[in-house]
């Protein structure tokens, strides 16, 4: 009777141990600081920066925050205050009070530039017509939802709380803001969004995020985790001789 089991030379074993020897390449330093668990083992390329790629380098490596500290307190200054003049200050006369007379007037002014045809309102007829239909008569409240967003943006951006979320959140209303007709400073903090928003793993280290997104409870772990329960190996068969 013979043996089932599959035999291998030694050339085999040992094209094997040096196909299981080779070091993985996705590598970063940004990970040792929130927990082994949120991702692959960084430590090769870490101890080796020269062989980091720059996309690497700016979205998962340690130093690199430093630039997104800078970046985010411009950014999260800008969102707050904007939010603040909104709230308390020199607008709050149309946004948080008066009947969103600031949105009325901006969603108007989209749409009358998009039926005169002089490419200073919305570019595309849905859209002037969801400005017209929807944003003009709620406007009371989303003058408030505004006011609000633009404030608490700029904190969590400051703080370096969840700042990935929170620059994707001032990235949809820059989006807002620019299909309605409005380019101003929106095009520099959209592109300034985008980078944050792809930076999420490292943008936040010098802030709260060292902390939240090494938590249990953060959306990343709990993935993690229910992807090791849940991940099965394939068994392979044994070979006939």
């Amino acid at each position: 009777m013979r043996s089932s089991s599959l035999s291998l030379a030694p050339d085999d074993v040992s094209r094997g141990a040096a196909v299981q020897t080779v070091p993985r390449r996705h590598d970063s330093s940004a990970y040792s600081d929130y927990g082994p668990e949120l991702g692959p083992d960084w430590s090769d390329m870490s101890a080796t920066p020269h062989k980091l790629r720059i996309s690497e380098w700016l979205y998962r490596s340690n130093e690199s925050a430093f630039l997104w500290l800078v970046v985010r307190l411009w950014l999260g200054y800008q969102w707050a205050n904007a939010g603040y003049q909104k709230l308390w200050g020199s607008e709050r006369g149309f946004f948080w009070f008066g009947g969103g007379a600031g949105v009325k007037g901006f969603a108007s002014a989209g749409v009358l530039g998009s039926t005169a045809g002089k490419g200073g309102g919305a570019s595309y007829g849905w859209w002037a017509a969801f400005l017209h239909n929807f944003v003009v008569p709620n406007a009371s409240w989303i003058a408030k939802l505004v006011s609000l967003g633009e404030l608490l943006i700029g904190v969590a951006l400051v703080l370096g709380l969840l700042t990935g979320a929170a620059a994707f959140c001032g990235l949809l209303l820059n989006v807002t803001y620019m299909f309605s007709g409005s380019a101003g400073v929106n095009p520099m903090y959209a592109l300034l969004g985008v980078l944050l928003v792809l930076a999420w793993r490292n943008a936040g280290l010098i802030g709260l995020d060292r902390f939240v997104l090494g938590s249990p409870l953060t959306p990343y772990r709990l993935g993690r985790w229910v992807g090791h329960l849940t991940h099965r190996r394939p068994t392979v068969a044994a070979l006939p001789h």
